[in-house]
Order: C-alpha cells, then structure tokens, then sequence
C-alpha cells in the first residue's frame, strides 16, 4: 500500500500539525502545510519538518470565500493530495470546498460530538456540568461538525478545571487521536 498524500491546514501554532508530523506511518505522509495567516509558529514547525509550506492569506479575497478556497483547491491539486487534514484552520468552508473533498477531508473537534459543535466547547462543557469532556475526529460535511465520526477520546473533568486548562490537557488526548484516525481514514480509502 502506497502512502497517501496528505495537506494540513492551519492558521496558528501548529499542535495538532506536530502530532501528525511525529506520528507519520506506513499510511500516510504530510507533503504539504498551507495556512492562511501569514508567518504563524505552524509553518515553521512544517519547515522544520521539511515539509513544504504555502500561505494562502484569506484577507485579498474579501468576503469571497469560495475565490480563496478555489486558490486552495488548486494548490492542492498541484501537488496530488489525496486527504486535507484541518488542525486549527480556522475558517468555515463553503460548499464548494466541501464538495470538493468529500469523503477526504477530515477535522478534529474539541468535544465529544454530537456535544457542543462549532466554538467555546470547554466553557460549555463545564457550564453544563459534565463530568466528561474530550475530542472528535470527523469527515468535514456542509453542517458545521456533523460529518461521519472517524474515532472519539475522552477525559474526565477535574474538580476545579476551567475552560484554559481543560482546553490544555485535552491537547494529549487530540495528539493521540488525530493521527491514528487520519491513518485510518487513509487505509480506508486504498
């Protein structure tokens, strides 16, 4: 089994990126980092790595969120990617793009989902008094985090625990998790 060819997008430090970078197997392998802030900690990470990196700044485009995300799509498939892992892009895609990877495109969430789509999880997590939290790996749909569930981790929630540092022990659980389900979404597809 060839490896597939993997893009990661960012927009910030690059966490859930390194997890990904370290873990690299027999599955998959990262040849490309693009991230639409410019000069972010991630890209240098990507660098480091060897990795090739891009930055498709979002500002240019304006409120045109499909012209940006047709530049992505295009230096994606520049390069033969075959799955676009999202780890901290933040920016909600369009249909188009959407539709344009459907099926390999793939994203981690912090919260056990169906619980608590979209932002301000760990706030929302505790607020509701859980006594678990954790993280979601799922395929990107057109619903903001409905897609396909790839795996779940969870922790519990610690008696003092607040949104700061449940949003950082959670960082193990996602580093662990991301990449054994970008493995198993690129064994699947094959």
């Amino acid at each position: 089994m060839s490896k597939k060819r993997v893009a990661v997008l960012i927009s910030g430090r690059g966490s859930n990126l390194q997890a990904l970078l370290d873990a690299q197997q027999d599955a998959y392998e990262i040849v490309l980092v693009i991230s639409n802030v410019p000069g972010v900690e991630g890209l240098k990470r990507a660098r480091d790595a060897g990795v090739e990196t891009l930055v498709v700044d979002h500002k240019p485009f304006g409120k045109d969120r499909e012209a940006f995300e047709r530049e992505l799509d295009m230096e994606l498939g520049a390069r033969a990617i075959e799955i676009v892992a999202l780890a901290g892009f933040m920016r909600v895609l369009t249909p188009f793009f959407v539709r344009a990877w459907a099926g390999h495109l793939v994203n981690i969430h912090p919260s056990l989902l169906p619980k608590y789509p979209g932002v301000n999880t760990h706030a929302r997590a505790l607020e509701a008094g859980d006594t678990e939290h954790g993280a979601t790996v799922h395929l990107v749909v057109e619903e903001v985090d409905a897609g396909e569930i790839l795996g779940q981790a969870s922790m519990p929630i610690l008696p003092g625990d607040t949104p700061e540092t449940l949003a950082q022990r959670l960082l193990a659980v996602e580093h662990a998790l991301y990449p054994e389900c970008v493995a198993k979404l690129a064994r699947q597809l094959s």
